[in-house]
């Protein structure tokens, strides 16, 4: 079969991928062929336009047309990459792990913003990051706050090498932590802030995902059970007892979810600082609340 990135130049390849996306039904067809094609072509956005009108080479047409054939079949763009920015901070992924996403951005604003509800914090904090994947928000927090330390769990081995990984080419590898277990069933001592973006996919609702998620993220960083809150309920129950007095939980919310787990933390004794924090699309996405100072 004829290779169609074969013989074309940087930028004339560059526009028939967006072409070639965009009659694929790929919405953001012009951005995913800018990133794959600098990607194939191992080229910034000014190597672009500075190369466009060079041929490109057969190894290049070859990589290029993997990654679109790859695109095409819902693949996202991150997977095919194999990382993603989170707060400004590039990451590596893997299989074990979501992509990040700009919604859950929120958990850390939010989780900030209780912080330092009384003021900048000074003095040296303990941060634990529930189910941590990628150790996408532990890591923006740690880059926010200089003076504190953090763990990051998961139940998957695969997802805290990733995590890992991320922490040691950040530089975040003398303040970050790693444990395996089930949220925070193995954590000691207490702590003055602990977050999470745990599964919260109605079961049923599986299906209907769109395919990037569906067929590419982890299930078992989706499924929330029967109504969506299965992870909640034992997060909470083990994030209470392990919060120091005054400190703070922030959990990410589904679409719709944030009056429930609202009623979950509430009935765990904690007391709730504010409303829920929207995402940009106005959906209420980062829910905290805090344990009583004594």
């Amino acid at each position: 079969m004829t290779d169609p990135f074969a013989g074309p130049t940087v930028d004339a390849a560059r526009r028939a991928l967006a072409a070639r996306l965009k009659s694929g039904g790929i919405d953001s067809a012009e951005l995913d062929a800018r990133m794959l094609a600098g990607a194939a072509l191992g080229l910034d956005l000014t190597g672009m336009i500075t190369a466009a009108g060079r041929p490109l080479t057969p190894d290049e047409s070859n990589q290029l047309e993997q990654f679109a054939r790859r695109r095409l079949s819902g693949e996202p763009v991150a997977r095919i990459l194999g990382h993603k920015e989170f707060w400004g901070l590039p990451l590596e992924l893997s299989a074990a792990t979501l992509v990040p996403r700009p919604d859950t951005e929120t958990v850390v604003e939010l989780a900030l913003e209780l912080l330092r509800a009384d003021g900048p914090v000074a003095r040296p904090l303990r941060i634990a990051d529930l189910g941590t994947g990628s150790g996408a928000i532990l890591l923006a927090l740690l880059s926010e706050l200089p003076g504190a330390q953090g763990i990051g769990t998961d139940i998957s081995a695969k997802a805290l090498e990733t995590a890992r990984d991320n922490a040691v080419r950040l530089g975040f590898c003398g303040r970050a932590a790693f444990i395996r277990c089930d949220y925070a069933s193995a954590l000691s001592g207490s702590f003055d802030l602990i977050v999470s973006n745990p599964p919260y996919i109605r079961s049923a609702d599986i299906a209907s995902l769109a395919p990037e998620v569906r067929d590419h993220d982890p299930h078992a960083a989706l499924d929330g059970g029967a109504d969506g809150l299965d992870a909640y309920r034992a997060l909470i129950a083990q994030a209470t007892c392990a919060l120091a007095p005054g400190a703070v939980l922030v959990v990410e919310a589904g679409q719709d979810q944030a009056g429930e787990i609202l009623g979950l933390l509430t009935a765990a004794g904690l007391t709730i600082p504010g409303p829920p924090k929207a995402d940009l699309a106005g959906i209420r996405r980062a829910v905290g609340a805090r344990k009583s100072p004594r």
